[in-house]
């Protein structure tokens, strides 16, 4: 038999996220039924929309209490009950917050890590941040070369690669958004977008305005509040938002919304939400059009690693604090 330790959801947080929320606990797992794989962590995923389900049902249930909290891994299988599975693959999978974990291996996914690309790629780029970026660009806001953009919280995991994407397909302007002067320089430095706003600076308007002096055509939404009135005034007749996340409100009680609304009307806006979960079926075609520009290194994939179980508290706070850049992963 084998031990897994895990990280349970021991009490639901009030207000503000706390590490003692969270227990490490041992759990011997059951021996393999039919079909299914035992499954060693290389390392989980940390995400924004996993921050309302500590406390509340979302388009998914709150997470349980006393359970391992549930998180996509990727992870090499130790053992296999399942055909076409064998010891040594790597697999994908809803591993959860644990070191071992078994799962049907039906709902995994048979990775092949190609070389200069680590596994974790595919909890990133090449993952369902990555495809959410891809599904809101192409298939929501509809991104046709020469299109401005705009996209917030352009530093974070989804945000990078849209913001990337936008420029890849032949946006005539890419501006990205984040908190702090060294992430705006990371924006143009490191990730070649046209123009970076540091909210943090104040302001986020006039800098927007001047940053994109004619108006954008697409906001790619991750952050909502104060970002998401700011790009309906800078939203050309006829532009687009394809939104996703909205973390300026994440863990906190809901607050008024954008007091510009009517610009929907008179500019003729359409304001798109998008759940990835819809768009699975969209994977080989994302997979053919991003795979090539994440193997020229055309698109940058930088995580932020937190090592240890016990940091995934930590690690989750950093996507609040925006003490990360990239994708937030956990090392067991």
């Amino acid at each position: 038999m084998v031990t897994a330790r895990e990280l349970v959801l021991s009490r639901r947080p009030q207000g503000r996220i706390e590490p003692g929320c969270f227990t490490l606990v041992e759990r011997k797992l059951p021996a393999l039924s039919q079909g299914q794989l035992l499954v060693r962590a290389d390392c989980f995923s940390v995400d924004p929309s996993m921050i309302p389900r500590l406390s509340v049902d979302t388009y998914a249930a709150a997470f349980d209490l006393g359970a391992a909290v549930e998180a996509r891994a990727v992870g090499r299988v130790v053992q296999s009950r399942a055909d076409g599975w064998s010891e040594g693959d790597w697999a994908l999978c809803w591993g959860g917050w644990r070191d071992y974990a078994v799962v049907d291996a039906s709902e995994g996914i048979r990775i092949q890590p190609r070389s200069g690309l680590p596994p974790h790629t595919w909890l990133h780029v090449l993952g369902v941040p990555g495809l959410t970026a891809y599904i809101g660009l192409v298939d929501v806001a509809r991104m046709q070369p020469g299109d401005r953009v705009w996209v917030s919280a352009a530093a974070g995991a989804v945000g990078s690669v849209a913001a990337q994407l936008a420029k890849a397909r032949g946006a005539s302007l890419v501006i990205g958004s984040a908190g702090g002067a060294e992430k705006a320089r990371y924006l143009t430095g490191t990730l070649g977008l046209d123009a970076a706003v540091d909210y943090r600076a104040g302001h986020l308007a006039e800098q927007l305005r001047g940053a994109a002096p004619e108006g954008i055509d697409i906001y790619f939404d991750n952050v909502g509040g104060g970002h998401l009135e700011a790009a309906i005034d800078l939203l050309r007749t006829g532009g687009r938002a394809a939104i996703c996340g909205m973390i300026s409100g994440y863990g906190k009680p809901p607050g008024p919304g954008p007091g510009n609304l009517t610009q929907l009307i008179i500019k003729r806006l359409r304001l798109e939400g998008f759940l990835v979960l819809d768009h699975l079926h969209r994977r080989a075609a994302f997979e053919e059009a991003v795979l090539p520009l994440v193997e020229d290194g055309t698109l940058h994939t930088d995580v932020t690693m937190f090592d240890d179980l016990q940091s995934a508290p930590q690690a989750l706070l950093s996507l609040l604090d925006g003490a990360k850049l990239g994708k937030a992963l956990v090392r067991p």
